[in-house]
């Protein structure tokens, strides 16, 4: 399994919780974006920068990952299309995104952006915080530990 960080808007109280895993486990990992970011310093992360564009990074996410690969990120479509892959896709908020309830998350995301766009309703969701970050990380070892990982013995 190889770990993708979509690496647009990751929430820096996430990096941490995210880089133990990754060496605790040994996960084969790509933050990919269009800037750089750091989640910090492991053999076992690959960033890659890609080109400036609205997609970029999510086209070149859905094209690397496999089956059984994990994406985290907070972009509703790029979860559908890595649903659609037979992959796992985690959001910043802890919620594990699945063929039961990805088409129900992206129909409440085109509604909300609808209502934005015509103006009734102004911003977006509410400010990531310590909470959303604890909901990430129960969500996100839970998940490890159904994958049956071994722990590093570097």
């Amino acid at each position: 399994m190889t770990l993708f960080i979509d690496g647009d808007a990751f929430p820096n109280l996430l990096k941490p919780i995210v880089l133990r895993s990754i060496e605790r486990l040994s996960l084969t990992t790509k933050v990919i974006a269009n800037k750089k970011i750091d989640i910090g310093s492991s053999k076992h992360i690959e960033y890659i920068i890609v080109d400036q564009g609205a997609d970029e990074a999510d086209h070149h996410i859905v094209a690397l990952c496999e089956a059984e690969d994990l994406v985290i990120t907070a972009d509703i479509p790029l979860a559908d299309r890595i649903i659609s892959k037979q992959a796992h896709a985690i959001d910043h908020r802890g919620e594990l995104y699945s063929v039961d309830n990805i088409k129900q998350y992206l129909a409440m995301r085109n509604l909300m952006e609808s209502i934005r766009e015509s103006g009734e309703m102004i911003g977006g969701p509410k400010a990531f915080g310590t909470k959303d970050a604890h909901a990430f990380a129960n969500q996100f070892n839970a998940f490890l530990a159904k994958k049956d990982l071994p722990p590093s013995r570097a």
